[in-house]
């Protein structure tokens, strides 16, 4: 199983004291995760002041020059509000630049802001990202391309460079809770990345069987249709010491994007109940953290790769870095043993 770190590029580090220092600090934590052997970084898109992730490909490129053998991907690309073309390019690029670990995970994304900011109309959120994939795939596949669509001006034998060192620039599907989504990337045969921030992550199995038998259906083989899993989680050298650590920021982060989305404040029962042993959230020292990981597999039928998101709750750098050595050193040993 691989795994791994997502990051949204988090502007309220404890131990900062401006955007530049955010940007450097997660740069030392990328590096220090290929250091202890993890085995996948990824870094999200939004357009929110709290977060630095506006462009992500910029982040991984330089990631890519400090890193030797992780692998560099969006969590998630918001191809819905993006140009496919310049997409496409930018990855293949950072594929260069780190010399064939690029990979892209894309998705419509959780927040709405890009929409407006590049033009596009919400109305149309299932529409565009449907197109948009279409044309992503079609330029991956082929070097020239000829395409139209309903959103962007057709392409007419249109050659797009560079191309990635890797043959094929592996593309993920990032989804939430809609069917439609996992159908969708299973008829196409790519792997899927589920992101399951609250609730129980085995609620989420009749979902992941609708994404592998469309796949099946569609004669994709069962090695190709990988499964993936992005939590909210946090390691630390005890169960106490990580919820402690955890909570307080976490409770303010998911009360004030609570307050957007019309849910209640987060209580300290709530959290309590949504790092229990069925729970979404991975929270805790490394041998409780390592079962759990093996129980969600469990759970989901078997996943390829689980990815931690932990610097939306107000952690120091001193504290994410402990947590990234111990999910290196500790937990995955123990998992993949």
């Amino acid at each position: 199983m691989e795994i791994g770190i997502d990051s949204f590029a988090a502007a309220n580090v404890k131990d900062t004291t401006n955007n530049s220092d955010a940007l450097v600090q997660l740069l030392d934590r990328m590096e220090h995760a290929d250091k202890v052997g993890l085995d996948v970084f990824g870094i999200g898109e939004h357009h929110r002041k709290e977060f630095l992730d506006s462009a992500p490909t910029m982040i991984l490129a330089a990631a890519a020059a400090r890193t030797k053998r992780i692998i560099l991907t969006s969590a998630v690309t918001v191809l819905s509000a993006a140009d496919p073309v310049r997409v496409f390019q930018n990855f293949a690029t950072l594929d260069l630049i780190s010399k064939g670990r690029a990979e892209m995970v894309v998705g419509r994304g959780s927040f709405t802001e890009a929409f407006p900011l590049f033009g596009q109309n919400l109305h149309h959120y299932d529409e565009l990202f449907s197109e948009k994939l279409d044309l992503l795939l079609n330029i991956r596949d082929n070097e020239s391309v000829t395409w139209s669509g309903k959103f962007r001006p057709a392409l007419n034998d249109a050659a797009i460079y560079p191309r990635p060192l890797q043959e094929k620039l592996p593309v993920w599907i990032g989804v939430g809770g809609t069917p439609a989504s996992f159908v969708r990337a299973g008829t196409l045969g790519l792997p899927l990345m589920v992101a399951v921030i609250g609730g129980e992550t085995h609620r989420f199995r009749p979902l992941v069987d609708l994404y592998r038998n469309a796949g099946a259906k569609a004669g994709h083989s069962p090695e190709k249709l990988k499964v993936g899993l992005h939590s909210l989680g946090y390691i630390a050298e005890t169960t106490e010491k990580a919820a402690a650590d955890f909570y307080p920021g976490y409770a303010e982060t998911f009360t004030r994007i609570g307050r957007e989305r019309g849910w209640p404040p987060v209580t300290r029962p709530h959290f309590d109940s949504q790092n229990g042993p069925t729970g979404a959230l991975l929270v805790g020292g490394p041998e409780e953290i390592a079962e759990k990981i093996l129980h969600h597999s469990e759970a989901l039928g078997g996943i390829s790769r689980i990815t931690f998101q932990m610097d939306n709750a107000g952690l120091s750098h001193t504290q994410l870095l402990n947590a990234i050595e111990l999910l290196g050193t500790k937990v995955a040993p123990l998992v993949n043993k």
